[in-house]
C-alpha cells in the first residue's frame, strides 16, 4: 500500500478530504510487519487515516502465513504452557496495543472521537450473552488501552451485550449489521447503555462506540437473485436490472436517516449535554465484490458526516487515486426510498437477505477463526517440537476419507467446544456433564503442588522402604503404569500395585514387602469396593501384628470424601487422606489423587509430569479445532473406524519400556464404550504379526518410544502399513510423556464415545457383576458353604461349568479338547476370543497365557485378549457384557494351593475370588454370551500346561 499527499493528476489527497464532510477513514487491516515497519504510522500522516479494525480473517491472513510472529511464538512457548487460543490472543494483543500507540495521537487530537483500534470477542460467543460480556470485560482489562474498541456482534443476543459493555465504560465497536431493524437495537442499546451509566452517577464522557454496518455482502445477495431470475426470463427483468448495486447503499442511506433522527432528539441531546459521544454509524464490508462496478462504490456512495468507513487495503489506495469525495450520504434519500419500495415490490426479501447474512457472518467469522486457530496450533507444534507427543495416521483411503467428514462436522459444530462447555446432548443428555471434571484437574493439581512435595518429602524423610497400593480398576491401573514405567527413585520406597483377591498374589506381595518398612495405600473412589477393603482388612491386621498401636501411621487413604473408607480411615488413625474428585469416574482419575499420591510416594519428579499432562491438556483445548486436536484426532478415528467400518478391535502394541500404558487403556476404552450394544473391544499386549493373521475388525494403535524404540516392533508396524492396515503411530519423545498421553487418550475416549452414540461416563454392566459377587458372599457368611454348582463335564484334570444355554450348546461334546473345540467354532469373523484366568498373575502365567492367545489367534485369525480375574471386571469386564455381542469367552478357575483369611468375615480370598468368577460367568450367561468356564484341578503348572495344549489342538 502507497502514501501519496494527492489523488490522481494532482488533486488533494480523497482520503484526507473526507475529513471535510465529517467522514473518518479506518483501515480494515492489521499486520505486525506493517505496524512495525512505519506504514501504518505512514498512513496516518499522509492519508488522514483515523482508525483500524480487526476481524478473525484478517488475523488469519496475518498469523497464519509467513513469519512475523514466530520470534513471539517462540518466546511465549519458551516460557508457558498455553492453548491455541491464548496464544492467539497474547499475539492479538500485542498487535493491537502497538497499533493502538501509533495511534494514539489521533485519539488525543480528535479528543477521543478516533484514533481506535478494534478487537473482536471470540465469534464463538455471537449468540450467548452472558458470555460475550465476560469476554468483553476481560480483553478490555487485557489490552488496556483508552483508544481499543471492543468489537461484539450486533446479533439479537450481542444487542443486550453491547448495553453491559457501554454502561461499564467500554468502547465497543458493534459488528455484522445488516438491516435497519438490528442497527435500531444496537443504536438503543447504546443509548440505554449510557443512561445506566447516568443513573449510576456516572460519567458518560469519552466513550466511544461506532455501529458496524456491513454493505456490498447485501448487494452480493440481492444482485445474484436479481441475475438468477433475469436469466430465468422474469417478467420484471428490466426494473430488476435497474436496482443491481443500489439496494446496499439504499439501506445505509436509511440507517444514516433514522441516526440523524435520534441524536436530534429530546432524549440523545440530555446524553449529548452530559458529555456523550454518538455512536457512529460505520460502512463495513466496503471492498467492492462485483467488477462491473466501480472500486470505489461504497466509499464514493456513503460520505456523510459524523461517520466511519472501514476500507480493505486494496479499495484504500484505489480511493486515493481515484475516490470522489462529496456529502453522498444524504443526496437523493427519496431515491433511495424508492429503491427499497421497488425491490419489495419486486419481491426481493431484503429482510430475508440480512437475516441470512447475519446467521453467515457469524459462521464466516468461525470459519476464519477455526483458520486461524488451526494455524497459530500448527505453528505451536512444530515450534514445540518434541516437547509433546507426535501422531501419524496411515488409513485406507475409506477411512481416512470419513475421519476427515466427521473433522469437519466437529469444527461446524463446534463439537470441541460444547464437550469443553460440559454439553452433555454430545452423549446421551443424561448426566454426563457430572463427570466431566477431569477435563481442570490438571489446572487443579498444579496449583496443590505443594501438597504433593510436602507430602513427598515426608515420606522420604519417614524413610520407607517400599509402598504397596491397595487398590482396584481406576484407583490401580494408573498407579501401575507410573511404577512399571518409571520404576525405583532413588531415596525413595519401591512402589507395588496389589489388584487382585488370588490368595496365591496376595502373599507373594507380602513377602515382597517389609511390613515394618511400608507405607499402605488403600486407594478406593467409592469406599465401597470389596477388594480394596478386605486387602485393607488383610494388610492392617498383618501389620498390626508388627508395628502394634503405630500400624495406622503406616497407612494413607486415597478416596472421595464422604465415603465408607474415609469413615474407616479415620477409626483406625490413618496417617493421611487424601480425596479424590466425585465428578471424576474411576478410569478418568489417573491425574488427581489417585494418580498423583502414589507417584509422589515413588519419588516421581512431580512438576515435570503434571508439565507434561498439561501439554496433553493444552493441545485439547476447546480453541483447537479437531483436525489439530490430538484427543479429537484420535477419538475421532476410534469412533469412525468401529461406528462405520467395523474395526471396534482397537489393537495396542507399546514399546516394552512403556508396555503397561495398554492395561490403563483398556480399562478407559472398554469401560466408556462398551455398553448398549456397541463400543470399542481393545486388544492389549499383543504381539504384532503379518497382515495375514488379522481380520478386517482392526484398528492398530503403535505406542512408540522415541528414546528406546523396539526395531522388531518397528519393522512389523511398517509391514502392517504396507499390507493397507489402519495403523495410529503415537511417538512419545520420553517416557514423561505417558502423562500427557494420559489426558490426551480420556479426551479421545470422550469424542468417540459421543460418536459411537453411548454415555462415555457410566458402567452399568461392572456394577451387574458386583451385585452377583454380592450374593455369593453373602451367602457363604450366612451359611458358611458356598451355594451349590455343578460342572456339565468333568475329567481327571478339567471342570467345564456354563449357564443352561451355553452348556446346551456344547453337551454333545465328551471330552475337554471337544468341549473347546466346539466353543471355539461357534466365533466368525469380526468376533473376538477372550481367555480370563482368575489365576495368579506372575511372570509364568502371563507367558502362559500369552502363549496361548498368539495360538488362537493365528489358527483363528480372531482377535484375542488375555486377561486375569478380577482385575479385567473394573475393566473391560464392561465391554465383554455391555458392548457388541461378539465375544467367545473362555474362563480359566483352579484350586487354590493355600487358604487366605479375611479379617472379620468367614469368607476367605479364595472364597471371593470363586464368587468373582462366578458372578463374571452368571452375568455373561444373562447376556446371552457364548462362555464357558474351564477349572484346573490339582497342580497348576501342569494343569496350565496341559490346558495349553489342548487350546492349541482345539484351533
Amino acid at each position: 500500500m502507497s502514501v501519496h499527499e494527492t489523488g490522481k493528476g494532482g488533486a488533494a489527497n480523497p482520503l484526507k478530504q473526507l475529513a471535510k464532510y465529517g467522514q473518518s477513514p479506518w483501515l480494515d487491516f492489521i499486520q505486525r510487519s506493517y505496524t512495525a515497519d512505519g506504514s501504518l504510522k505512514k498512513l496516518v500522516d499522509g492519508d488522514g487515516l483515523k482508525g483500524v479494525t480487526s476481524n478473525p480473517a484478517i488475523f488469519q491472513k496475518a498469523m497464519g502465513q509467513g513469519t512475523d510472529y514466530d520470534p513471539q511464538i517462540r518466546s511465549i512457548l519458551e516460557h508457558q504452557i498455553v492453548d491455541a487460543g491464548t496464544l492467539y490472543e497474547m499475539l492479538a494483543i500485542t498487535d493491537i496495543r502497538d497499533a493502538a500507540k501509533v495511534l494514539y495521537p489521533v485519539y488525543e487530537q480528535t479528543k477521543g472521537v478516533d484514533g481506535y483500534v478494534s478487537l473482536e470477542v471470540s465469534p464463538y460467543l455471537a449468540r450467548d450473552t452472558q458470555a460475550t460480556i465476560v469476554e468483553a470485560r476481560r480483553l478490555w482489562k487485557a489490552v488496556d488501552a483508552a483508544n481499543l474498541m471492543i468489537k461484539i456482534p450486533g446479533t439479537q443476543e450481542g444487542a443486550p451485550a453491547v448495553r453491559t459493555a457501554i454502561a461499564e465504560g467500554i468502547n465497543v465497536n458493534v459488528t455484522l449489521l445488516f438491516s435497519n431493524d438490528a442497527y435500531k437495537k444496537v443504536l438503543e442499546a447504546y443509548i440505554v447503555g449510557l443512561e445506566d451509566r447516568l443513573a449510576q452517577g456516572k460519567s458518560v464522557a469519552g466513550i466511544a462506540s461506532v455501529a458496524s454496518f456491513f454493505v456490498s455482502r447485501i448487494d452480493v445477495k440481492i444482485d445474484g437473485e436479481i441475475d438468477r431470475r433475469v436469466a430465468a426470463g422474469d417478467k420484471d427483468a428490466a426494473a430488476l436490472k435497474a436496482l443491481r448495486g443500489k439496494v446496499a447503499i439504499a439501506n445505509a442511506k436509511m440507517a444514516y436517516q433514522y441516526w440523524q433522527g435520534v441524536v436530534k432528539s429530546a432524549r440523545w441531546q440530555k446524553l449529548a449535554a452530559a458529555g456523550a459521544m454518538p455512536q457512529r454509524l460505520l460502512w463495513a464490508s466496503t471492498g467492492t465484490k462485483d467488477k462491473s462496478f466501480s472500486d470505489v462504490l461504497y466509499v464514493d456512495s456513503l460520505i456523510g458526516e459524523d461517520t466511519v468507513n472501514t476500507i480493505p487495503p486494496k479499495t484504500f489506495d484505489a480511493f486515493r487515486d481515484h475516490g470522489k469525495v462529496a456529502p453522498t450520504l444524504t443526496e437523493d434519500v427519496k431515491g433511495a426510498e424508492q429503491v427499497l419500495a421497488d425491490a419489495k415490490r419486486l419481491g426481493l426479501d431484503l429482510d430475508g437477505v440480512t437475516t441470512v447474512l447475519v446467521d453467515e457472518g457469524v459462521k464466516s467469522f468461525e470459519d476464519a477463526f477455526d483458520e486461524l486457530l488451526g494455524s497459530v496450533a500448527a505453528k505451536q507444534a512444530a515450534f514445540v517440537g518434541k516437547k509433546v507427543t507426535t501422531t501419524t495416521l496411515h488409513l485406507p483411503a475409506d477411512l481416512d476419507a470419513a475421519v476427515k467428514a466427521e473433522l469437519e462436522d466437529w469444527r461446524k459444530g463446534g463439537k470441541v467446544r460444547r464437550l469443553w462447555a460440559k454439553d452433555a446432548t454430545l452423549w446421551t443428555g443424561k448426566d454426563e456433564a457430572n463427570w466431566l471434571k477431569w477435563l481442570s484437574i490438571v489446572d487443579d493439581q498444579i496449583l496443590a503442588l505443594s501438597k504433593f512435595e510436602e507430602f513427598q518429602a515426608e515420606v522420604k524423610a519417614r524413610g520407607f522402604r517400599d509402598v504397596l497400593l491397595l487398590g482396584m480398576g481406576g484407583s490401580s491401573l494408573g498407579p501401575e503404569v507410573l511404577s512399571e514405567t518409571f520404576g525405583k527413585h532413588e531415596g525413595f520406597p519401591h512402589l507395588y500395585i496389589l489388584d487382585s483377591t488370588d490368595p496365591q498374589q496376595v502373599k507373594a506381595f507380602e513377602k515382597k514387602i517389609d511390613i515394618a518398612k511400608t507405607l499402605f495405600i488403600v486407594s478406593s473412589k467409592s469406599g465401597g469396593t470389596l477388594e480394596p477393603n478386605i486387602l485393607k482388612a488383610y494388610f492392617f491386621d498383618e501389620a498390626k501384628k508388627v508395628l502394634g498401636d503405630k500400624v495406622g501411621s503406616h497407612f494413607i487413604a486415597v478416596t472421595d470424601p464422604g465415603s465408607h473408607m474415609e469413615a474407616v480411615a479415620k477409626a483406625d488413625g490413618f496417617w493421611k487422606i487424601f480425596y479424590g474428585e466425585k465428578q471424576i469416574g474411576g478410569r478418568y482419575s489417573v491425574l488427581s489423587d489417585f494418580g498423583m499420591v502414589p507417584a509422589a510416594a515413588a519419588g516421581l519428579p512431580l512438576r515435570l509430569l503434571l508439565e507434561s499432562a498439561l501439554r496433553g491438556e493444552k493441545s485439547c483445548a476447546a480453541s483447537v479445532p479437531p483436525a489439530q486436536n490430538p484427543g479429537a484426532l484420535l477419538g475421532t478415528v476410534l469412533g469412525v473406524a468401529a461406528k462405520s467400518f467395523g474395526r471396534d478391535k482397537v489393537t495396542i502394541l507399546a514399546s516394552p519400556a512403556i508396555y503397561d500404558m495398554g492395561a490403563w487403556l483398556e480399562q478407559l476404552l472398554a469401560e466408556s464404550t462398551g455398553k448398549n450394544g456397541r463400543g470399542l473391544i481393545p486388544i492389549d499386549d499383543e504381539t504384532a504379526g503379518p497382515a495375514s493373521v488379522y481380520g478386517k475388525d482392526r484398528l492398530f494403535v503403535y505406542l512408540r518410544l522415541a528414546e528406546k524404540p523396539c526395531e522388531k516392533q518397528d519393522a512389523a508396524f511398517k509391514a502392517l502399513i504396507a499390507a493397507g492396515e489402519p495403523v495410529v503411530t503415537i511417538e512419545l519423545h520420553d517416557r514423561r510423556q505417558i502423562v500427557e498421553e494420559f489426558f490426551r487418550w480420556e479426551f479421545a475416549t470422550a469424542v468417540a464415545g459421543s460418536i459411537i452414540g453411548i454415555n462415555a461416563f457410566d458402567q452399568p454392566d461392572v456394577e451387574a457383576s458386583k451385585i452377583e459377587t454380592k450374593k455369593i458372599t453373602t451367602a457363604y457368611n450366612e451359611t458358611g458353604r458356598l451355594p451349590p454348582y455343578e460342572p456339565f463335564f468333568k475329567d481327571a484334570t478339567f471342570a467345564f461349568y456354563a449357564d443352561p444355554k451355553n452348556a446346551a450348546a456344547l453337551k454333545d461334546a465328551r471330552t475337554a479338547e471337544a468341549i473347546l473345540k466346539a466353543h471355539f467354532a461357534r466365533a466368525k469373523a469380526g468376533d473376538y476370543v477372550a481367555l480370563l484366568a482368575y489365576i495368579e498373575r506372575d511372570t509364568a502365567t502371563r507367558e502362559w497365557i500369552q502363549g496361548v492367545r498368539l495360538a488362537i489367534r493365528d489358527a483363528l485369525k480372531l482377535a484375542t485378549a488375555a486377561e486375569f480375574g478380577p482385575r479385567f471386571q473394573h475393566s473391560t469386564g464392561q465391554a465383554y457384557k455391555g458392548g457388541p455381542d461378539t465375544g467367545v469367552f473362555v474362563q480359566i478357575t483352579a484350586d487354590d494351593a493355600i487358604t487366605l483369611p479375611v479379617p472379620g468375615e468367614k469368607y476367605t480370598f479364595g472364597i471371593v475370588k470363586e464368587a468373582q468368577a462366578r458372578g463374571d460367568l452368571e452375568v455373561l450367561g444373562e447376556r446371552g454370551r457364548r462362555a464357558v468356564r474351564v477349572h484346573i484341578h490339582g497342580d497348576l503348572k501342569a494343569g496350565l500346561e496341559k490346558l495349553g495344549q489342548i487350546i492349541k489342538a482345539a484351533v
